[in-house]
């Protein structure tokens, strides 16, 4: 069983920014693809950003460059980076961890989720 916890969320004003964490712990065997996704309210959940194990990154197209995902592969962690924060990104901010348990079969697990406001 793999626990998946986000943490750095908060509140800022637009044009602020704001760093996520995320850390994967427990009988860990083999993660692949770290990723963010964020649900605004009355909305469904969006992929914000993903990142390979070899560090390929790949971002929904409203990010416009204002974030960047990072990972640390021996630490089991991915961090986002958010710039040039606008209120439509605010939302609740999920940390999803794949794990390939043999080839062929993964097994997706979810952080609780921090919230994310941005607001003058």
């Amino acid at each position: 069983q793999v626990q998946v916890v986000e943490s750095g969320g908060g509140l800022v004003q637009p044009g602020g920014s704001l760093r996520l964490s995320c850390a994967a712990s427990g009988s860990i065997f083999n993660i692949n693809t770290m990723a963010w996704y964020r649900q605004a309210p009355g909305k469904e959940r969006e992929l914000v950003a993903t990142i390979t194990p070899g560090g390929t990154a790949d971002y929904g197209d409203f990010v416009e460059g204002r974030f960047a995902i990072s990972r640390d592969n021996a630490k089991n962690t991915v961090n986002l980076q958010m710039n040039r924060l606008q209120p439509e990104d605010t939302g609740v901010y999920y940390c999803n961890v794949v794990e390939m348990v043999v080839a062929g079969l993964e097994i997706d697990y979810w952080g609780q989720g921090t919230q994310v406001t941005v607001s003058s």
